[in-house]
């Protein structure tokens, strides 16, 4: 088989042409996050053009936006460095000049609601009084003032009805359980909808009907997943919409009304499934649209024009319009044009099972154009952990494929998306169970004779950055070298500062699904990479950024401490305007040039993106 060509970073990890598009509220305008100078900010103009820059950050970027509905303003967040202390920013696409609504130091602003029936107002979130608590404000979003309208301990999300009203949260049990509240006339609350411990992962409300008469959950309460409900708010009597047996039903689209008409359920891709049928020929019509998964991003507030993207796993999103009186879609554009032609592998789903019985599911990505036997193997494992790996296009996966390295992304047990037992299999298995089932991944991909077992590597950030740290230090027999990014080294500490305190039920959770700080000191203790860090004998590159408000820096430090007194050959990257992610675009191409070369220099057998690779300042 011949070589594929090598695709340059600036392509796979540079910015997009144009990604997460957003149609205007009057369906006459499109805005989208562009890079402006090397930096993602957000352009805004008609459909199909002139579009021009309405943001001009020159830091870490814009990333997530919202239109409001006055049509005019669009709602964006920014921290400094990655602190997390994020501030609600502002601009009217007519006449753009950025104004910060919430410029209080120290503080977390966080948009919860916009409704068409309030278009000059937004409901969010501040932590403003208590740094533990996110209190519900009603924002004025032309003169910038707050309004506090709903504060409740414990409370961890917050939903608005048809006129911003907050009139339903999900609040944490302090024992160990979620309950959806709901807030009646008098002002008094009560209890809706409770969860205990089994089915606290899979719980999150979509919202009120238009007439607040019905609230929509995500629940697996009395079912194996996580099914649709549409939840009488005066009685509490549940009406199934949507369910599967074993997958998760992780969304719904609604109409005006609120009413909900398509669910989402990912299986090995995402499947949106008609729940009524004045929507089974919209449904038919975006599946034959284009290839891959569809989605509904959005649309207009008349209902009449749906904003999509198409999904595919080797090559660009396609973003197109699609209009429901003619049941036509007309194409906007793709997210990066350069990869269109290029060799781009397949992401092939796979079930491994595991040492103890228990299926897991995964994806794998293979070299194109070379032969299926003894190839080097990186092992990517996904953050959270309670998240999963999807399938479709994602830069790094293309990277490593490309660069001649078999990808092997295991959903391990205490990933989302299978239902609640999988999910709980995950509880107090950090480093134990979680890690057998990538160990048990790795044989899978050895016997079947497609991945040498002397060149295998592990990689991965946040949780994935610990399951990293884990793999090098308790199985270097498995894993000729490891990376690790934003990686907690330290289980006891990592668990001790949750915040919200010990009373919180945030806090209850994460104890119970990963130990106690205290009771559980020493069996934290025994599955902390520090913990076995005399065992590394294997190649490790560590990363973090300075400002981690989740992992604090000392986490890096102390594995980093141990690799110089040992002589082990490491590189540790110190990114100092960064924070729990790399977002800054430079930082992004520095990381995956040093990546590329350490697992070039240690596995062999993978390729290099010719040139020099930019140096960087280590500590």
């Amino acid at each position: 088989m011949t070589e594929p060509r090598i695709i340059p970073r600036a392509i796979l990890f540079g910015n997009p042409d144009r990604m997460s598009p957003a149609l205007s509220p009057d369906g006459r305008r499109i805005a989208f996050i562009a890079p402006v100078r090397g930096v993602k900010n957000v352009l805004c103009g008609p459909v199909g053009g002139p579009y021009e820059p309405v943001t001009d950050d020159r830091g870490r970027g814009v990333h997530v936006f919202a239109w409001a509905h006055d049509g005019t303003t669009l709602l964006y967040a920014q921290d400094r460095d990655g602190d997390e202390n994020t501030h609600l920013q502002a601009v009217d696409v007519t006449a753009p000049e950025p104004r910060d609504l919430t410029p209080y130091p120290g503080v977390q602003a966080r948009l919860v609601a916009l409704r068409p029936n309030r278009p000059g107002h937004a409901l969010i979130t501040l932590n403003r009084r208590d740094r533990a608590s996110a209190d519900a404000h009603l924002l004025d979003l032309r003169t910038g003032d707050t309004e506090l309208v709903a504060t409740r301990p414990g409370v961890t999300a917050w939903t608005a009805d048809a006129d911003l009203d907050p009139r339903a949260a999900v609040e944490a049990r302090p024992e160990d359980g979620l309950a959806v509240v709901v807030r009646d006339a008098d002002g008094s609350w009560r209890t809706l909808h409770a969860v205990d411990h089994d089915d606290t992962m899979l719980l999150r409300v979509v919202g009120f009907t238009a007439a607040g008469t019905h609230l929509l959950l995500l629940s697996s309460k009395g079912a194996p997943a996580a099914r649709l409900l549409r939840v009488d708010v005066a009685t509490g009597v549940a009406e199934v919409l949507a369910e599967d047996p074993r997958y998760d039903v992780i969304g719904a689209g609604v109409d005006p009304d609120g009413e909900a008409r398509l669910a989402v359920i990912r299986r090995e891709r995402a499947d949106i499934e008609p729940l009524r049928p004045d929507t089974e020929a919209d449904i038919e019509a975006l599946r034959a649209g284009g290839p891959g998964e569809v989605t509904v991003l959005g649309e207009d507030d008349a209902d009449r024009t749906w904003l999509v993207r198409y999904l595919v796993d080797d090559g660009p999103a396609i973003y197109r319009l699609y209009h429901r009186d003619t049941g036509r879609t007309t194409t906007l554009f793709s997210h990066t044009t350069a990869l269109a032609g290029l060799p781009l592998a397949k992401v092939e789903p796979f079930t491994v099972t595991a040492r103890d019985g228990l299926a897991v599911p995964g994806y794998l990505t293979f070299p194109p154009g070379r032969t299926r036997a003894g190839l080097p193997a990186v092992v990517v494992v996904h953050g959270g952990p309670w998240t999963r790996d999807l399938w479709g296009y994602r830069a790094e996966t293309q990277w490593l494929a490309n660069r001649g390295y078999v990808v092997v992304q295991v959903n391990f047990r205490g990933s989302t998306g299978y239902g609640k037992d999988f999910v709980n299999a995950g509880d107090r298995q950090w480093g134990a169970a979680m890690q057998h089932d990538l160990l048990d991944a790795v044989d899978h991909v050895v016997s079947a004779g497609w991945v040498d077992p002397a060149r295998v590597a592990i990689y991965g950030g946040s949780y994935g950055g610990y399951a990293a740290l884990v793999g090098v230090t308790a199985t270097p027999e498995v894993f000729r070298c490891g990376v690790a990014l934003a990686a907690p080294s330290d289980l006891r500490a990592f668990v001790a500062t949750v915040p919200g305190g010990g009373l919180s039920g945030l806090t209850q959770r994460i104890w119970r699904r990963i130990g106690h700080p205290v009771d559980d000191a020493e069996m934290l203790l025994a599955r902390s990479p520090l913990a076995a860090i005399d065992r590394l004998r294997v190649p490790l590159l560590v990363a973090h950024g300075a400002n981690d408000p989740r992992v604090p820096v000392a986490e890096a430090e102390r594995v980093v401490a141990v690799l110089r007194a040992n002589g082990i050959d490491h590189e540790y990257l110190l990114f100092p305007d960064e924070g729990h992610a790399i977002l800054r675009p430079r930082n992004r191409m520095v990381f995956h040039a040093a990546v590329e070369r350490f697992l070039a220099r240690h596995l062999g057998g993978g390729t290099e993106e010719p040139g020099e690779v930019t140096p960087v300042s280590r500590p």
